[in-house]
């Protein structure tokens, strides 16, 4: 029995040694150095091959057995037809009494309109679907991402096994490990270099201890990430702002380089990590209190961004997770400061796992464990050329060319709708717009009939 124990623990501590070893060589010496053995990038390539293969058994079991497959709708369910409001409620009075819009008199039929737009609304409106998640065309051996499940073969449930026992027996508690690395790290760097006097190698330590944890943090996402035009990365005093889909987009973006970041505080374990951070680098972080405080929130901003010294701020004007699909409301706040701004893109493919976080389906932990056992998190990140505010437009404008132009290079659709709506009702100012509206068309076509 004692040879039996002493046999165990020498098993034991060498699994320990041998894991520590490959974990310090493979992963956390390259994240100190920025350099990648190309690991990961094979793993992406040889898990597109199996996706594919996947999909295509599945298409051909439904296809033995006279079934449809489920396809989403890629372009919306119903087709809308893009006319104004004039335009269909002249072809409605013509289709209908014969008369045009020629009198600034109400008809029945003018609720047509209306009825048709709301019915529109409620089977496929433009806002509810940006808070869910994407539904795949293919298979990736998600039974989260694919209404198919249920047409696998006999041989697609053996992989679909296997990649379970891979994705929560290794995967998962290496990724565990490695998050708790990079995190303890960070608390204990930012602390140790907090203690150092301001100063150019306080700087220097702070960004490379910053670099270094977050891009642990990245591999314990497996997180395959592309960076294009380089050139443009944001610089000391300006604000970079980008379209928000996940909490690891701040880690995605860390990554390849170190930000202010701004937010309200905290109490708990993210607590610690922002009194840590906060000691090595000037974050803004505000209390309760102080969110609602616009004034105070500007003042700060403005202050900081006036210290060329200091590094970039992060900010996600969206004020919410989308899906990843389309770029919503800017908030104004950020662009009333009067800096150059600094858009970045970032585009996930959910082909490997949805990066999307539906706040208010998921807590955090329940999310980060679906992170943690996807396959990995691919994406692509553009830093776009920087911006500034010209004279004739005031911050809301600025904000929506800001937000047209991240739409434009991440491929996301550009909507005016505010994040908001996510948690809270419908403003009445929307509906006194579209009462607005309707009274101008008929004003304007008693105006014209007078003119005549």
């Amino acid at each position: 029995m004692f040879l039996f124990d002493n046999l165990l623990c020498m098993l034991l501590g060498i699994s320990f040694t041998v894991w520590f070893t490959l974990l310090l060589v493979f992963i956390i010496v390259p994240a100190v150095f920025g350099v990648s053995f190309g690991i990961r990038r094979l793993y992406m390539n040889t898990l597109l091959k199996i996706f594919e293969w996947a999909t295509l058994r599945m298409e051909r079991g439904a296809k033995e057995k006279n079934q449809q497959l489920y396809k989403p709708y890629s372009n919306g369910i119903i087709a809308k037809e893009l006319a104004s409001l004039e335009q269909e409620m002249q072809e409605m009075r013509r289709s209908g009494s014969g008369s045009a819009l020629g009198g600034a008199e109400f008809e029945m039929s003018d609720i047509f309109h209306f009825c048709r737009r709301g019915v529109e609304s409620i089977v496929d409106d433009e806002v509810t679907k940006r808070f869910t998640a994407e539904e795949l065309e293919s298979w990736n051996l998600l039974t989260r991402s694919n209404y198919n499940f249920n047409h696998i073969s006999t041989r697609l449930t053996v992989l679909w096994g296997l990649g379970v026992l891979i994705r929560y027996g290794i995967l998962l508690p290496l990724r565990v490990t490695l998050a708790f690395t990079g995190v303890g790290l960070l608390v204990f760097l930012t602390s140790l270099i907090g203690l150092l006097p301001n100063g150019g190698m306080k700087s220097f330590l702070s960004e490379k201890a910053h670099l270094m944890c977050y891009r642990i943090c990245v591999r314990a996402l497996t997180a395959i990430i592309t960076y294009h035009d380089s050139e443009n990365k944001p610089k000391n005093g300006g604000i970079c702002v980008a379209n928000h889909t996940s909490p690891i987009d701040v880690i995605i973006l860390s990554s390849d380089g170190c930000y202010a970041m701004v937010g309200q505080v905290h109490g708990g374990l993210m607590g610690v990590i922002q009194r840590a951070m906060v000691k090595a680098c000037p974050h803004i972080w505000f209390e309760r209190s102080e969110v609602k405080d616009r004034h105070l929130v500007a003042k700060r901003l403005s202050d900081h961004v006036a210290d060329k010294t200091k590094l970039p701020i992060l900010i996600f004007p969206e004020g919410t997770c989308i899906n990843n699909t389309s770029v919503m409301m800017f908030k104004k706040g950020s662009f009333e400061i009067g800096c150059t701004v600094y858009p970045v893109a970032i585009k996930y493919d959910p082909r490997f796992g949805d990066a999307f976080w539906n706040s208010s389906k998921f807590g955090m932990v329940n999310y980060l464990l679906h992170m943690m056992s996807s396959w990995a998190i691919v994406c692509s990140v553009w830093y776009l050329p920087p911006m500034s505010r010209e004279e004739s437009e005031d911050a809301v404008q600025f904000a929506n060319r800001v937000k047209a132009a991240i739409a434009r290079k991440g491929g996301l659709a550009d909507l005016l709708w505010d994040g908001g709506l996510k948690r809270d009702k419908v403003k009445e100012v929307f509906k006194e717009e579209q009462q607005k509206l309707y009274s101008k068309v008929l004003v304007g076509g008693a105006e014209d009939r007078s003119r005549s």
